[in-house]
């Protein structure tokens, strides 16, 4: 009576725990959290090539510091301003959802940080992960102002790809013996061309092909049998980058921090400001040598540059151990890098890459446009100052540069405060043309009139709207290829090509079921590239090249996304540190 009756109250206890042991052993939700970095901006010696000079970093490093953090965390940057110079941080390649106050271009989204004085950048990390980085953005500063920002993905969520052994940031950069604030400041006087820079450098480091520099060399040391994650970033101010590591293949597995069809490829292309992590996959045995990874530029432009290469070592860990001396006595084995106008290598490199396009990361391209934009990108002329002689194009004439041929004027207030506060009105018009203002062949001869015109003014549209840009280079003063970095969103890049855009023809040639998504992207020399995305963050956003000369002279422009009509889809109210001008 007693087993009878005491029987079915055991039955749903036991299920109890067994239903409770088995919720405690199922994945959880991975919880975000908030990370902290502090920023202090300051002045440090740093020597390269021999030569040492005062430059401004952040806590003293150079490279900077990384920001590791996760999808979906939230981060709070405070940036306190230690140096002469003023001061802003772009956190480049985050979409910064409704929170395009922590964007960071200068008189764009905020004021610099004077000296002195400091700013919290707070922002989370929403459907993103991957590589992006952080860099000054006013001025040239971000020459020696930049660190990878790295975004795993979420606890409890792994890599679309085999899991790495060891992950390693790998940062493409450029050294100026001279100040490049100075550089800049002198070229824009002139109206001539900038100098252009004494080496290139990885991770900050010049390598053993240049002149008093060997000890400067950064050495990856790896283990046989096993893969490397290598995050490159191409940090440098004005070129585009090849790079390849001797007598290994690269896997490209993500680009901008959007996962891409793996492919392999014996050298890599990154433009300035792009981002491209690529597996390495180590020789199975100890291969009794060593190997340069090198990186040099691929050039379109007529102007000058710095023809140089800058080299790392890969260097194996030998299972015997063996002295110093014997490694520098192992062979070293030196990559092949395209030539340096190899356009044919790098069509073909940007049409290999394509989105993952699957259930778990679908390529959202918008199918239909409600807005069709076609913007002309290259360089330009601008009369010199009254009663003065340039070294620009002609001795009357300075280099100028524009997007529908206007070519942007930096105002002296943020341009989102202006319109968040109603007070636009002096500060910018809201009348960008969606067309160029002349037309004319664009890749053949270029007209006899070079002029730009200069103006603020910004592209105003509605929240949700689909886009369509098609961005066309022209051949005035030279066909160049230029890489255009769009904030505050990512975009699908449905197709490029040489010579002038056909709108009756090339569309139908366009990629919309699994274009690369990217946050910059290069512009062909004498071609044109066309890219898809919603407008669904509101604020004002940047578009400018990321050859910091082609900036600097004008080749530049601002997106005005609208309010939407339910909360969540309106810019956030500023926070109350918000510099101010």
């Amino acid at each position: 009576m007693g087993f009878s009756s005491t029987f079915p109250s055991l039955v749903p206890m036991a299920m109890f725990f067994i239903a409770f042991l088995a919720l405690c052993l199922m994945p959880q939700p991975s919880q975000a959290i908030t990370r902290h970095y502090e920023f202090n901006i300051t002045m440090q010696n740093v020597t390269r090539l021999c030569h040492t000079k005062s430059i401004v970093t952040v806590n003293g490093k150079f490279p900077g510091p990384r920001i590791i953090t996760r999808e979906g965390d939230r981060l709070l940057i405070k940036v306190n301003n230690h140096v002469p110079n003023n001061i802003s941080i772009h956190w480049h390649g985050v979409r910064q959802l409704r929170s395009g106050w922590a964007d960071g271009p200068a008189y764009i989204t905020q004021c610099p940080i004077q000296t002195g004085q400091s700013y919290v950048y707070n922002y989370t990390i929403v459907g993103q992960r991957g590589t992006l980085w952080w860099h000054a953005h006013i001025s040239w500063l971000r020459s020696t102002l930049y660190g990878p920002l790295i975004i795993l993905p979420k606890k409890n969520e792994s890599y679309p790809f085999l899991k790495p052994f060891k992950e390693v940031p790998i940062i493409l950069g450029e050294w100026f013996n001279a100040d490049p604030e100075t550089i800049i400041s002198q070229a824009l006087q002139t109206g001539g061309g900038p100098n252009v820079s004494d080496a290139y450098t990885i991770n900050g480091l010049p390598g053993l092909l240049y002149n008093c520099s060997a000890k400067d060399t950064f050495k990856l040391k790896v283990k046989p049998g096993k893969t490397y994650l290598l995050r490159m970033i191409n940090a440098a101010l004005n070129d585009e980058l090849f790079f390849s590591i001797a007598n290994h293949t690269l896997t490209v597995v993500d680009a901008d921090a959007v996962y891409v069809k793996p492919f392999e490829t014996e050298t890599i292309l990154v433009t300035p400001g792009q981002t491209t992590n690529v597996l390495l996959k180590t020789k199975p045995e100890y291969p009794s040598a060593t190997f340069l990874m090198t990186a040099r530029p691929y050039v379109t432009g007529q102007g000058t540059f710095d023809n140089s290469t800058v080299a790392g070592i890969l260097e194996y860990e030998s299972p015997i151990p063996h002295s110093t001396k014997s490694i520098k006595k192992l062979p070293l084995f030196k990559p092949t890098l395209p030539p340096l106008n190899d356009t044919s290598f790098a069509t073909n490199f940007s049409k290999k890459l394509r989105s993952l396009a699957n259930s778990q990361f679908p390529a959202k391209v918008p199918q239909n446009v409600d807005k069709h934009f076609f913007f002309t990108v290259g360089l330009g002329t601008t009369p010199c100052d009254k009663n003065q002689t340039c070294q620009g194009p002609t001795n009357t004439t300075k280099f100028a540069a524009s997007i529908n041929n206007i070519s942007f004027v930096q105002p002296t207030t943020a341009l989102l405060q202006s319109h968040f506060m109603g007070q636009s009105n002096s500060v910018y018009s809201p009348y960008f043309p969606i067309n160029p203002l002349n037309w004319f062949n664009y890749t053949g001869n270029p007209p006899n009139n070079t002029m730009v015109y200069n103006g603020t003014k910004v592209l105003v549209l509605p929240f949700n709207t689909s886009v369509e840009l098609i961005m066309q280079d022209t051949s005035i003063l030279g066909a160049e290829s230029h890489p255009l970095h769009l904030h505050g969103f990512n975009f699908f890049v449905a197709g490029q090509g040489f010579g002038n855009f056909d709108p009756n023809k090339d569309p139908a040639n366009f990629n919309l079921i699994d274009p690369v998504e990217r946050n910059t992207v290069g512009v062909p020399s004498g071609g044109w590239v066309a890219i898809r995305f919603l407008a669904d963050n509101p604020g004002v956003w940047f578009m400018h090249c990321h050859l910091e000369v082609h900036t600097s002279w004008g080749l530049k422009m601002a997106w005005l996304v609208l309010d939407g009509k339910l909360p969540n889809q309106k810019l956030l109210p500023p926070p109350s540190d918000l510099p101010q001008c």
